[in-house]
């Protein structure tokens, strides 16, 4: 009952989170209905101490960036900056390439080390612009923003700062370029994969009398007039870059150079500097990058209180959807059946340690709704045992390394994905109408990339 309790719940959440419900309220209900099939197991208890507990660490780690993020994306949309990227964006790669661009602006950004999150709030004025002007449907707007913000740049190419490259590198004592070879074809595959199928997507609409499409206005939406004078590339330009340049700065330069013993006293969290450098290099360049914007279009804003006020509003919905998940999946992996699917997946393919983890990695991804909380999972139960199977089989660590991470990025965006609900809600689209588009760029091509470098690696090393 545990096992089909689990099953069930991640069934319903996936199909009701699709037919359009919101993850607010299904995430508890859901997570509740396999507590209360695991049986035995205190569901209130479970859902205030587990659930919910889970839920506000996440808020409370993550809130700044979801906030700034949010304000920052609205400031570049109502000063006008958005629409001076954009407009510059087409005239660079043509008016019929807008696809390809909205995912390069979002490569660069996240391989710069900005937040998914974060560039989603940024990017989407910019690629909403670019959308309308090219008349590519909205409803491909979603994928195009996934797959430049968690493909390619989130778990393949070597170097990425993204968490999900970080957290393999003590099991397998590798580094961040691990696998460079093999991680840069699989992001190519990615790239140009999921690029080619959503451009055959916009000409198949197109070629049906689709265009942009009638939508309402979202929180992200601009409210700058259509005639407005916009400001030169050069000034749109420079809060993108003091947000890229002021992170890497504070968060590899100065922040690891602070003197913080302060941290380890019980008010402070009894945590270490080098666990929240992350953070605290993102909000400080947020908030530079805020008043560079505010403060270069400050004529260009109708009320630049009302624009704050919007931004500050369109984050809270983001947040808590995403951070509902987070409780889910932290109360399904909390249950005894867990551990039996857990065991089951990890002993898969017991011959060859690189598939078997890919096979686990993949599934707890799914299962838990989380690129690193699926890895995490995985690894922290058997991390060890196969990194002593790999070398016993003399299997390159730096394999190993890259494809965990790359198995993160496969299943972990099924339709209950914080991710993929909070890019919805952001953009102001439904799972009906854009999660078809998101599960190829996002889960079908990675997975294939995935096993392609499986087989590649295996065949050559």
């Amino acid at each position: 009952m545990g096992l089909a309790g689990i099953v069930l719940s991640l069934c319903l959440l996936m199909y009701l989170a699709y037919r359009g419900i919101n993850v607010l309220i299904l995430a508890p209900l859901l997570a509740m209905l396999a507590v209360l099939m695991s049986g035995g197991l205190p569901v209130l208890a479970t859902y205030t101490q587990v659930f919910m507990r889970s839920l506000g660490g996440y808020v409370i780690t993550y809130f700044p960036l979801f906030l700034l993020g949010a304000i920052f994306g609205k400031v570049m949309a109502d000063g006008g900056a958005a629409r001076t990227i954009a407009e510059r964006i087409v005239d660079w790669t043509g008016p019929t390439r807008a696809i390809l661009a909205v995912v390069l602006a979002c490569g660069v950004l996240t391989y710069g080390g900005v937040s998914l999150f974060v560039v989603a709030f940024a990017i989407y004025p910019i690629a909403n612009a670019l959308f309308r002007r090219a008349d590519v449907p909205k409803r491909l707007l979603p994928a195009a923003i996934a797959l430049g913000s968690f493909t390619f740049t989130m778990t393949a190419f070597p170097g990425t700062p993204a968490i999900q490259n970080a957290i393999p590198m003590p099991f397998f004592g590798t580094n961040v370029f691990a696998a460079p070879i093999l991680g840069t074809f699989a992001g190519l595959v990615m790239l140009f994969g999921g690029t080619a199928f959503l451009n055959l997507r916009a000409r198949s609409a197109q070629a049906g009398g689709e265009g942009y499409g009638t939508h309402g206005a979202t929180s992200a939406d601009s409210s700058l007039p259509e005639d407005a004078a916009l400001p030169s590339f050069a000034l749109a330009i420079a809060p993108v870059v003091a947000v890229i340049v002021l992170n890497a700065v504070f968060t590899y330069l100065v922040i690891p150079n602070m003197e913080a013993a302060y941290l380890a006293e019980p008010q402070y969290g009894e945590t270490t500097l080098s666990r929240v450098a992350g953070i605290w290099g993102i909000i400080v360049a947020l908030t530079v990058a805020i008043l560079m914007a505010v403060a270069i279009n400050w004529t260009r804003f109708t009320d630049v209180k009302e624009t704050v006020n919007a931004g500050t509003m369109g984050s809270l919905l983001p947040i808590f959807n995403t951070a509902s998940e987070v409780g889910y999946g932290a109360v399904i992996a909390s249950l005894p059946a867990f551990a039996v699917i857990r065991d089951a997946v990890l002993a898969l393919f017991p011959g060859n340690p690189v598939a078997s983890l890919a096979v686990a990695v993949n599934v707890l991804a799914g299962i838990t709704g989380s690129a690193s909380g699926g890895m995490s999972i995985a690894l922290g139960a058997l991390g060890e045992q196969f990194a002593e199977m790999g070398q016993a089989q003399d299997i390159s660590m730096g394999l190993m390394h890259r494809v965990t991470a790359l198995s993160s990025g496969g299943f972990d965006a099924l339709p209950h994905n914080g991710a993929v609900i909070t890019l919805l809600a952001i953009t102001g689209l439904t799972h009906k109408k854009s999660y078809g588009d998101i599960f190829v760029v996002a889960v079908a091509i990675p997975v294939a990339a995935t096993v392609a470098v499986i087989l590649l690696g295996t065949l050559f090393g």
